[in-house]
């Protein structure tokens, strides 16, 4: 899978698994059309953790006197990537078509306002500039037979040196590590949802 070529070796890792009663390339064309925003406008909890997670790059945009960016409408996953990472911007990795995509993100994610590091998806591998975590989330499909699919979500965070290790461990006992599971579990019903719509149509 892409997620082990890109991070093979990692320090946590968290994985969901959902059956969706609907073909691969229906499951995946969902995957690709969700709109981000409105899975938090879906899911009060997503929303309000959403919300949670900028609230501290709000306030540093106040205190600065200066204007937050303007949201998008919508926001898909392909979108991300054409995002800075301080707009929730990600890095396509790589991208197989009705079998996994993986989007990467390198920061020091336990700062109240993260301060992200450029990275190509040609340098993720090898980035390792101490002080920094890095992140891939990954989505696949994987057939169950004719009329199922295996929709998968899995994010792992390997950090780049001990101190960012332990700031990082830290910052994903906290709870992190418990909201980012909610986040990936909401975004795998809202696509099942659509892809169970599409095939009864």
């Amino acid at each position: 899978m892409l997620v082990d070529d890109f991070l093979p070796i990692f320090d946590v890792s968290d994985s969901l698994a959902i059956v969706v009663h609907a073909e691969v390339g229906a499951t995946w064309d969902a995957l690709m059309e969700v709109d981000l925003l409105d899975v938090g406008r879906q899911r009060p909890l997503v929303g309000a953790l959403g919300a949670l997670r900028m609230l501290p790059e709000v306030v540093s945009h106040l205190l600065h006197g200066e204007a937050m960016p303007a949201a998008p409408a919508r926001m898909t996953l392909k979108d991300t990537t054409t995002q800075p990472a301080g707009n929730g911007g990600w890095v396509l990795l790589g991208e197989r078509v009705h079998d996994e995509i993986a989007l990467g993100l390198v920061g020091k994610f336990w700062r109240p306002v993260i301060e992200y590091a450029h990275v190509t998806p040609e340098g993720f591998r090898d980035f390792a500039d101490p002080g920094y975590a890095k992140t891939v989330y990954s989505l696949s499909v994987r057939p169950l037979d004719t009329h199922r699919t295996l929709l998968t979500g899995t994010m792992r965070t390997a950090t780049t040196d001990e101190h960012a290790r332990r700031w990082f461990r830290r910052y994903w006992t906290f709870g992190v590590g418990s909201g980012a599971h909610v986040l990936v579990q909401g975004l795998l019903d809202t696509v099942r949802e659509a892809a169970e719509r599409r095939a009864r149509a």
